[in-house]
């Protein structure tokens, strides 16, 4: 049919190959060839070595998660599961995942309404403190009003906010600490700001009305915020997570916050001092303090920080003593987000590093943050506190007396 032509190179179309088609055809498939060979050597050899051989696990690598008996470590489970990606798009998929029963039992759809699953779900709750109960009842509710603000207080972008955890009683310690190391304006070239961090007082906890005075206060400094929740040494992790919501909302821009009791000295000028000597990269992710490591949950009953195995479970992560610590404005950002992924606990300084530790980050110890005091024989020394941060506890009349140590050059402390 094709005379002249050798068999087998007749293109798919019925044409004739040509001589230089031919010839590229021959190295394509010499190339072919030399690439499997090289490939089969390949394997061989990694067979003979052992390093190709798959590995099969010898136990299980996967545990599927059972239910916590312990409500605050339950709770937490639920939280993770809901926060983890893949069931986020899962959930918000048209999939028909299924979450377990335990997954599905959440309470209230009002989250500020009281959690009728707690006394059936903690066994010795009738025991429990009345302030714990009623922690325990409200505990997934963050969403409070607050009662007085201050939203410009930040407008000039404070290098330097100092956070103060207080009671609507003390107004002596407020105004101790106004006249000494919450003295806002100007310190060491650097601007600082104070706000004093309030919930509110009730009767029923044998409060007197002071409300009266609170707000004559409040519109003389106008550095008092407060919320309309029910202030409790067991709320005081409430009132952490109001005030980070409040700083990602009106002080975004602040450089610093120092946060702590209204019971303690703060060397405000050591501390300005040690800001600004800071590198950038250290500064994003500072948070100093007096740090506990190893701790766990007290189970004296007798003791203020008793928690029973019916709530919690474990160990606490690193943090830093509530008295008092040091931290960057934009890690306070993101402690905010954090703190969505984390049932709040009834410990406040605890709380806090269980944020920090959602965020793959723990408190770093200094030894300027004296939380749990310093000797007696110390505390009228001025040359002390000229090389402290900040001490537990002091009264008004201690801070007044304190101050003049730390900004009257004169002393020699050499």
């Amino acid at each position: 049919m094709f005379p002249n032509v050798p068999f087998g190179f007749v293109t798919q179309r019925g044409g004739i190959m040509s001589a230089g088609h031919r010839k590229l055809c021959v190295i394509v498939m010499l190339n072919v060839f030399v690439c499997l060979l090289v490939c089969v050597t390949w394997n061989l050899r990694g067979h003979k070595s052992g390093r190709q051989k798959v590995r099969i696990p010898s136990e299980r690598f996967w545990h599927r998660q059972e239910e916590s008996k312990s409500f605050w470590n339950k709770e937490q489970q639920r939280l993770d599961f809901l926060f983890n990606p893949i069931v986020n798009s899962l959930l918000s998929s048209d999939s028909l995942i299924e979450l377990p029963d335990w997954l599905n039992n959440t309470g209230p759809p009002d989250l500020c309404e009281p959690d009728n699953r707690v006394p059936m779900q903690i066994m010795d709750y009738n025991s429990l403190p009345k302030g714990f109960q009623d922690f325990l009842l409200h505990m997934r509710c963050r969403t409070y009003p607050m009662l007085i603000n201050q939203p410009h207080i930040c407008k000039g972008t404070p290098f330097l906010l100092l956070a103060v955890k207080s009671l609507i009683p003390h107004f002596d310690r407020r105004q101790a600490i106004r006249e000494t190391w919450g003295r806002a304006g100007v310190i060491a070239n650097r601007s600082v700001v104070t706000v004093f961090l309030l919930g509110n007082t009730l009767a029923v906890d044998h409060f007197p009305d002071l409300l009266g005075m609170l707000d004559h206060e409040a519109k003389l400094h106008k550095d008092v915020l407060q919320w309309d929740y029910r202030e409790t040494f067991y709320n005081l992790t409430l009132k952490e997570v109001l005030f980070l919501e409040w700083f990602s909302e009106h002080c975004p821009h602040g450089q610093f916050i120092l946060k702590g009791d209204d019971d303690v000295f703060v060397n405000t000028v050591r501390i300005v001092d040690l800001l600004e000597g800071l590198p950038e990269k250290k500064a994003k992710d500072l948070f100093i303090g007096d740090v506990i490591n190893d701790a766990g949950p007290h189970r004296n009953r007798r003791l203020k920080y008793f928690v029973p195995e019916s709530v919690f479970v474990g160990l606490y992560p690193t943090y830093a003593g509530g008295g008092g610590y040091l931290y960057s404005g934009e890690l306070a950002l993101r402690l905010h987000n954090a703190s969505r992924q984390v049932v709040l606990y009834p410990i406040d300084d605890v709380y806090t590093g269980m944020c920090l530790k959602k965020l793959g980050l723990a408190p770093e110890k200094h030894d300027g943050f004296r939380t749990f005091g310093i000797d007696a024989k110390f505390r009228d020394n001025p040359c002390v506190y000229r090389n402290l941060m900040l001490v537990h506890s002091c009264t008004p009349q201690e801070m007044l007396t304190i101050w003049p140590w730390i900004i009257h050059p004169e002393l020699d402390c050499q």
